[in-house]
C-alpha cells in the first residue's frame, strides 16, 4: 500500500474519481492500491477544501427559478437498530441532505445535511437566500418542514409554489421494493406570482437519483453503510462536496465574459484535485 502523500496528481485523480463514480472504499483500495486509511483521510480533507471553494465562490448567482427537495439516507444503522447510547445524537439513524438546484443551468447553489426538521430546513433556506442575487421563484415538495422558514429566509423576495404528487395505494406487497405508483400532482401557489409553467421539481427530483447513484451509502437497501463511531455525518458530507464541485458552465452566474461567472467549463476530476494544494 502507498500514502497518498507520496502519489502523483495522476494517481489522486483515479482515487476520487472512483470514489464519486460510486465505488466503495473497499473497491477503490483493490483497484488503486491506495492504503484504505489515506483514501478516507484525504476524501475528507479534499471535502473541505471543496466546502471552502463552494462557501467563497457560489455568491451573488442569477438564478430564476430554483426546485429543492430533500434526501433520505442513514447513519451507523436505521432509527430502529440505533443503540440506546446513541438514540438522538445526530448523525446515528436517519439522515436527510437537503438539495436545490437551478432549472436553467442546473448548478447546485446550497444543500445542507441534517435532521428532517423545521430548524434545519430554515438553515438550508437562509443559505440558499442567501447565494441569489435577485427575486427567485422556487419549487418545493409538500414537505411541511418548508413552510415557516421560507418568507423570513428570502425576506418575501421569492415567488413560491408546491408540488405535491399524488399516489395509488397498493394493498398488495408486490411492490414493497418499488415505488409507488404516481397517479397525478397538485399544484399550490404560496407566495407570489410564480409562472405556472416552471412549477416543477423534476430537475431536483432528477438530482436526488443522480446522487443516489453515484453514492453507494445514499442506495435505499445497501450494505455499504458508514458503521465508524465519532461524527458519522462528515464523510457523508464530504462526499457530496467533492460531488458537486465539478460544476456545471453556468447562465445561473451570468456571462462567462463578463467576471460573475463560476465557471466557464465542466470541471475534470484533476482540476478537483487540484483544490487539495
Amino acid at each position: 500500500m502507498v500514502s497518498m502523500n507520496r502519489l502523483s496528481a495522476e494517481k489522486r485523480a483515479q482515487i476520487i474519481g472512483a470514489l464519486v463514480e460510486g465505488n466503495s472504499i473497499r473497491a477503490t483500495v483493490r483497484m488503486t492500491g491506495a492504503a484504505k486509511n489515506t483514501i478516507t483521510k484525504r476524501l475528507v480533507d479534499l471535502g473541505e477544501a471543496c466546502a471552502e471553494y463552494q462557501d467563497r465562490t457560489l455568491h451573488d448567482l442569477l438564478c430564476k427559478a430554483v426546485e429543492a427537495d430533500e434526501i433520505w439516507a442513514f447513519r451507523y444503522a436505521k432509527p430502529k437498530n440505533v443503540p440506546e447510547q446513541f438514540k438522538g445524537t445526530p448523525g446515528y439513524g436517519d439522515v436527510w441532505t437537503y438539495t436545490a438546484i437551478c432549472a436553467d443551468s442546473k448548478l447546485v447553489p446550497s444543500w445542507l445535511v441534517g435532521e428532517q426538521s423545521r430548524d434545519d430546513a430554515y438553515a438550508f433556506l437562509c443559505d440558499l437566500a442567501s447565494r441569489m442575487a435577485n427575486r427567485v421563484q422556487l419549487t418545493t415538495d409538500g414537505n411541511g418542514v418548508y413552510e415557516a422558514g421560507i418568507g423570513p429566509a428570502f425576506r418575501g423576495q421569492v415567488e413560491w409554489a408546491q408540488i405535491q404528487k399524488q399516489y395509488a395505494s397498493d394493498p398488495s406487497e408486490h411492490r414493497k421494493y418499488s415505488p409507488a405508483v404516481c397517479t397525478g400532482t397538485k399544484r399550490r401557489v404560496l407566495k407570489g406570482e410564480p409562472d405556472p409553467d416552471r412549477i416543477s421539481t423534476s430537475y431536483v427530483e432528477r438530482q436526488s437519483l443522480t446522487m443516489r447513484m453515484s453514492m453507494r451509502s445514499f442506495t435505499r437497501l445497501t450494505d455499504a453503510i458508514q458503521q465508524e463511531g465519532g461524527e458519522p455525518r462528515r464523510r457523508h458530507r464530504a462526499v457530496l462536496h467533492v460531488l458537486q464541485v465539478p460544476a456545471h458552465p453556468s447562465d445561473a452566474t451570468g456571462d462567462p465574459g463578463d467576471g460573475s461567472s463560476v465557471t466557464d467549463h465542466v470541471w475534470s476530476v484533476e482540476e478537483t484535485v487540484v483544490l487539495l494544494g
